[in-house]
């Protein structure tokens, strides 16, 4: 058995000069980020006196939104398209960032191309999945015109549909690269003194893989695995240009309080995100605490 070195607990604290090099973006994210949530979390108690509104505190909004089915139902699609995007992407990544490792004929050329995706903006993307995915892109046109089906119209519905394959294809082909880049900074970082050990010592191809292997790229999955999960709840354009409709995801259904006239309803929408931070909060940190379990039990922690 290969013994890992455990690394040393101890931290030394922060001196005076880097607490102050610290602080200006400290206040920054306090400010913005920490002073944006406060403030929603009081508008979904009904606290807006800019709109003639004091109620606070009021938990209607949260009651009335808590127990329409419309909410869970958009809960679940959204969480849906979060989980199943990350997974794919993870799914595709590690084995991309392993065969990069390996230096092969044109992989710098082939690292380089698939790093296009991080340059392009979601907007693109969707542009792109609506010409390629489309009945009557160019997908669906190619197979007509190779028989396998009877006319474009015939092509299956990727988007628009509760299934999300064109959300899911949109956010696996933006999130790929990214996830790929993480989890090869830490290959690289690893090196592959460990794995050429296990094998030495007997261990076949697939054992070093999901004994050695997958424990030490935990770290880079992690970290990946958790930007693009908080990214994929809370994202608004793909869910709404290439959704189905009813139900919507909760970024969709918040727009559309917040886009209503009534300013009643804009408040409706702020309880809306605040809902959809908790939960994603939770499971994420759920997440962080299963992980942290993980690395006990290998004596990492």
């Amino acid at each position: 058995m290969i013994q890992h070195d455990r690394p040393s607990s101890h931290r030394q604290p922060l001196s005076l000069r880097e607490k102050l090099q610290l602080a200006p973006l400290l206040l920054v994210m306090l400010g913005l980020f920490g002073g944006a949530l406060v403030l929603g979390l009081l508008q979904s108690f009904g606290f807006a006196p800019w709109f003639g509104i004091n109620e606070f505190p009021n938990p209607d909004y949260f009651v009335a939104l808590w127990s329409s089915p419309d909410f869970w139902l958009s809960l679940g699609l959204t969480l849906y398209y979060g989980v199943v995007s990350t997974l794919l992407g993870l799914i595709i990544s590690v084995p991309l960032a392993l065969a990069f490792e390996r230096r092969f004929c044109g992989s710098k050329v082939l690292l380089a191309v698939s790093r296009l995706p991080l340059m392009v903006p979601y907007s693109v993307g969707i542009a792109l999945a609506l010409i390629m995915l489309g009945n009557g892109g160019i997908i669906s046109r190619l197979a007509a015109s190779l028989g396998l089906i009877s006319d474009p119209g015939a092509f299956p519905a990727i988007l628009h549909s509760h299934w999300g394959w064109g959300i899911i294809a949109v956010y696996v082909w933006k999130q790929v690269p990214f996830m790929t880049m993480a989890i090869l900074a830490v290959l690289l970082g690893l090196g592959q003194g460990t794995r050429e050990a296990a094998m030495v010592l007997g261990a076949r191809t697939h054992q070093v893989f999901w004994r050695v292997t997958l424990p030490q790229l935990m770290p880079g999955i992690v970290s990946a695995s958790l930007i693009c999960f908080a990214f994929n709840v809370g994202a608004f354009e793909a869910p709404f240009i290439l959704g189905g409709g009813y139900p919507e995801t909760l970024p969709v259904l918040a727009w559309r309080y917040f886009n209503d006239a009534n300013y009643v309803y804009q408040l409706q929408g702020m309880a809306v995100i605040v809902s959809l931070t908790l939960v994603s909060g939770v499971i994420l940190a759920g997440y962080l605490f299963a992980y942290r379990r993980f690395e006990r039990k290998r004596g990492r922690l």
